[in-house]
C-alpha cells in the first residue's frame, strides 16, 4: 500500500483588477493523505473545514480529481482508495478551497500513478476541472501568477515573486457565498473606458506587489471597475467593509467571488483594519506562500 501526501494552499484570484487573470497563493493549507488499498470503495475522513459536510465517498472532490486523471493518463482506476483530509481553507469563502482539492486530487493520483504526466498537463487538467486558471496557477506554483487562455483554448501562467514586504490579511466571514452565485451578477458587456481603467490598474498592481508595495500605489493598484460593485448586491457586508478600508487608505479588494475580505497589510495601515471590522469577521495575517503544492511520500522522509 503506498501512501502520498499533498499540501495545497489558499489562494485569493482577481486582487481587485486582475478579474480571471492575477491569483495569490497564501499561508493557509489543506493537507491530504490518499493511500491506494487491497480493499474495494472509497473511504474519507475529514478533520476541519467542511467535516459533516462533505461527501465521503466517490462524490468527494479530491476523489472525483484523482478519478480524471487516471482516466486522463490512461491508468486502470484503482478500486480502493482511502483518503484523509485536514482542511483550513474555509469553503465557500472566496480563498480557493474547491482550487485546492482540485489540484490535491490531480498531484495525488499522478504520484501514486508513478506514469508520465507533465506539470502543463496538470494545470490544463486543473483548469478544466476548477473552471478557470487564475486560482489553480497559485495553488500550484506559489507567489503571485499571471494565468491566461489563449485562442485555442489551453491555459497558461507566470508565476512573479512579491516583494517580501507584502503582507496579506484576509477578513473571512461567518456567511458563506457560492462562486456560481457571484459569477451570475457579472454583466455580458462592460463599459471600454472601464476595461481601460482595469488594464492600467492591474499593470500598476504588479509592479506595486513586486517592486513596490507602498500603501499609495497598492491603494490605486487594486482599484476595479470590471466585477465588485456588480456583484455586491450578493455579499453586501463584504463590499461595505471594503468602501470602509479603502476610505481609510487599505489597500483591500473582495477576495476571489467572496465574502472573503483581502486587505494588504503595511505599517501605515495595520491599525486601521481592526476598528473597521465588526465581530462577525475573523481577521488572520498571512504570508505569502512562495512555493504552492507540495508532494511527499512519507516512506522516504
Amino acid at each position: 500500500m503506498r501512501t502520498v501526501e499533498i499540501r495545497v494552499p489558499a489562494t485569493s484570484a482577481n486582487l481587485g483588477p486582475g478579474f480571471d487573470a492575477l491569483g495569490l497563493a497564501l499561508g493557509l493549507h489543506d493537507e491530504v493523505e490518499v493511500a491506494l488499498t487491497g480493499d474495494r470503495g472509497v473511504h474519507v475522513t475529514v478533520e476541519g473545514e467542511g467535516a459533516g459536510e462533505v461527501d465521503l465517498g466517490e462524490g468527494h472532490l479530491v476523489v472525483r480529481a484523482m478519478r480524471r486523471t487516471f482516466g486522463r493518463m490512461g491508468v486502470p482506476q484503482p478500486e480502493g482508495i482511502r483518503l484523509h483530509c485536514r482542511n483550513r481553507i474555509p469553503h465557500a469563502r472566496g480563498l480557493g478551497s474547491s482550487s485546492a482539492a482540485v489540484c490535491a486530487g490531480i498531484l495525488a493520483a499522478r504520484a501514486l500513478a508513478g506514469g508520465d504526466f507533465s506539470d502543463d498537463a496538470v494545470f490544463e487538467l486543473a483548469t478544466e476541472l476548477e473552471g478557470h486558471p487564475d486560482n489553480v496557477a497559485p495553488c500550484l506554483a506559489g507567489g503571485l501568477t499571471v494565468a491566461w487562455v489563449d485562442h485555442a483554448g489551453a491555459p497558461h501562467m507566470v508565476k512573479l515573486v512579491p516583494d517580501a514586504r507584502v503582507r496579506p490579511v484576509v477578513l473571512v466571514p461567518t456567511t458563506r457565498l457560492a462562486t456560481e452565485t457571484a459569477r451570475g451578477l457579472l454583466p455580458k458587456d462592460v463599459p471600454h473606458k472601464d476595461a481601460s481603467f482595469n488594464a492600467g490598474r492591474a499593470a500598476l498592481l504588479i509592479a506595486a506587489l513586486t517592486q513596490r508595495p507602498e500603501p499609495g500605489l497598492l491603494l490605486a493598484g487594486t482599484e476595479d471597475r470590471l466585477h465588485q460593485h456588480y456583484r455586491a448586491p450578493a455579499m453586501r457586508e463584504s463590499a461595505d467593509l471594503v468602501e470602509r478600508l479603502r476610505a481609510v487608505g487599505v489597500p483591500a479588494v473582495v477576495s476571489g467571488a467572496g465574502p472573503t475580505v483581502l486587505a494588504f497589510s503595511t505599517s501605515d495601515s495595520q491599525d486601521l483594519i481592526a476598528p473597521e471590522v465588526g465581530n462577525d469577521w475573523h481577521i488572520q495575517q498571512m504570508d505569502v506562500d512562495p512555493v504552492g503544492a507540495n508532494v511527499q511520500f512519507p516512506e522516504t522522509r
